[in-house]
């Protein structure tokens, strides 16, 4: 392969793809995809993260990094819903790449999701067993340590087993077919809704204001550096942005239907309004959690680990407790099942286009469910689970979820200012005159042409590489440069790379968009996904150096994979090579 020809098969788009057609069974609903959107985020943050941020961040105002965390993920949301309804396909981000972008970067983006969603059961398994030994006092874990102690730095301290019992209980419930565990999984996240109303109705029984009202000269002395200033904003506005991608992370999930789309059996008009409905009703669980958890007991009096079992020992009632430590049993079955439903279609969706191993893509005649694949990353999760000390890499969870909901914002960008070849309307000729520079008439669209040309289109492609360029120098210098910089250059450096955004947001805003008809567009284009950019990628950047090496490392795994097999076992360079001997 010569050098133009290789750095060719990395561009190269997904070309052929049918909307309709699929191997698998069209059984979803709605419902199931609401239920699927839901179960997969109202899990172990539903237990944890309220008290946590409250206690550690933001004090009462809690609700308000909810709010905060629920609109940028709604600039997210509203992405995945418009790229949902462009390519209704199993392996939503994937697919989405490898259509608007090349195989490559798509590649890289299906094996971040596949290592996420792997960590992610195999870390929930560990948090469900770890609640399961707590109704036999911990005599699962004593036994386990005694006989099969362990003693290596990032490993567990024994295997757990149960972990493990519940991976590949789950994988057989999932490989019987989808629409049989589904009933399993809606039957769950109900119990786990009806938990969780439970929580609130019992903490707003014993609501008291006053917990709001904090003064730190009442705080007992011990607990005097944990109360901040008292009040509903103890720790002041930086308290709820240091809340703010804690509750993020609470919120991922609610975009599980989008993976759905070759399941679901109104892809085009479900898919977004599952993936709308599903943000909604986490972001009202959450902002009632938090609110009715600070008012019936002090902020900084909470428990991180179990704030809810932790506040309801201290008022009294046991029973409560109990339901609690059974609800979060189902709550995190439900989101288990949604992270384990995944990765299988992201594997299939993959290997369907011979970037993996094809008999992952081997789907199962009866059940209508990727067999293979579906065993492959239960048996994954399990090992993970059973071995691996889980609290040292967590953030490698979040990486490549990140990674994913990053790049869909310039994707739709891309798609929105690209040309379309098949537009019902006139479009100005002058506009795709080849031309060997671009001019300042151009960059600011004076010549006021209404669709998208040659022109126009690379205008918009320059202009978004170079926000996104530009924003990760953003992200670089608002994390760091404070560090290193005295407070004047760095408050002039971040201005000027502000002023150097607002100006590119206004030249892509000037050029013309696709006249596409779509079932769902994300409204003010281009300003929601440049915040959605800016904010990933500032997420990012928060991320501890061990978590770059693992994710550095998984790379480098694939790309290994990719140029060993990928690249010259994928279905797209078989087309390039009929289309030559032709």
């Amino acid at each position: 392969m010569t050098a133009s020809g290789f750095f060719a098969a990395l561009s190269r788009k997904k070309r052929r793809y049918d909307d309709s057609s699929t191997q698998l069974a069209r059984v979803l609903t709605l419902a199931n995809l609401v239920s699927l959107g839901v179960g997969s985020t109202l899990g172990l943050g539903v237990y944890v993260l309220a008290g946590s941020v409250a206690k550690t961040s933001a004090g009462p105002a809690t609700c308000l990094s909810f709010v905060a965390a629920a609109i940028v993920s709604l600039f997210s949301g509203l992405c995945n819903a418009e790229f949902a309804g462009r390519v209704p396909r199993a392996g939503y981000t994937y697919i989405y790449s490898y259509v608007s972008i090349g195989e490559f970067v798509a590649f890289i983006i299906g094996w971040n999701l596949i290592l996420g969603c792997i960590l992610s059961s195999a870390s929930v398994a560990s948090a469900m067993s770890k609640y399961i030994d707590v109704l036999t006092n911990n005599s699962i874990q004593h036994t386990l340590t005694d006989w099969m102690p362990m003693d290596v730095q990032y490993l567990s301290k024994y295997p757990n087993l149960l972990a493990l019992g519940i991976l590949i209980s789950l994988t057989i419930i999932l490989s019987i077919g989808f629409k049989n565990s589904a009933a399993i999984n809606s039957v769950s996240t109900f119990l786990n809704a009806v938990t969780i109303c439970t929580m609130v109705v019992g903490c707003y029984i014993k609501a008291d204001s006053d917990n709001w009202k904090v003064s730190p000269e009442n705080v007992d002395e011990t607990y005097r550096s944990a109360a901040g200033e008292g009040g509903f904003l103890p720790f002041g506005i930086a308290g709820i942005i240091a809340g703010t991608p804690q509750c993020f992370f609470g919120l991922g999930g609610f975009d599980t239907p989008a993976n759905c789309s070759e399941e679901a059996k109104n892809p085009k008009r479900d898919i977004p309004l599952a993936i709308l409905i599903s943000l909604c009703i986490v972001f009202l669980a959450y902002f009632a959690l938090s609110t009715s958890l600070t008012l019936a007991w002090p902020y900084y009096l909470q428990d991180t680990e179990a704030p809810f079992a932790y506040v309801f020992d201290q008022l009294g009632w046991p029973t409560m407790k109990w339901i609690v430590t059974i609800g979060a049993v189902f709550a995190l079955l439900s989101c288990m099942f949604g992270s384990m439903y995944v990765s299988p279609r992201i594997i299939y969706a993959m290997s369907n286009d011979g970037l993996l191993f094809e008999f992952l893509a081997k789907v199962h005649p009866k059940t209508k469910i990727p067999l293979a694949a579906t065993v492959l990353s239960g048996l994954s999760s399990g090992l993970l689970a059973t071995f691996m000390d889980l609290s040292q890499i967590i953030d490698l969870i979040t990486i490549g979820g990140l990674l994913s909901a990053g790049i869909i914002a310039p994707l739709v960008l891309l798609l929105r200012y690209e040309k379309n070849e098949n537009s019902t309307k006139g479009n100005i000729q002058n506009g795709d005159i080849e031309v060997k520079k671009i001019c300042y008439k151009d960059m600011f669209n004076l010549k006021q042409i209404s669709l998208p040309s040659t022109i126009t289109s690379r205008v918009a492609n320059i202009t978004i590489l170079c926000f996104c360029t530009v924003s990760i120098t953003l992200n670089i210098v608002l994390v760091h440069g404070s560090k290193i910089l005295s407070p004047i250059i760095y408050y002039i450096l971040v201005s000027i790379i502000l002023l150097i955004l607002v100006i590119l947001m206004i030249i892509l805003s000037r050029q013309p968009q696709s006249d596409r008809e779509l079932t769902f567009k994300v409204p003010l284009v281009p300003l929601i996904p440049c915040l959605s950019v800016i904010f990933h990628t500032h997420l990012m950047m928060n991320l501890g150096a061990f978590t770059w090496v693992g994710f550095i490392v998984w790379i480098l795994i694939g790309c290994i994979l990719y140029f060993s097999y990928g690249i010259s076992h994928s279905k797209e360079n078989d087309s390039e090579n009929k289309e030559l001997k032709k």
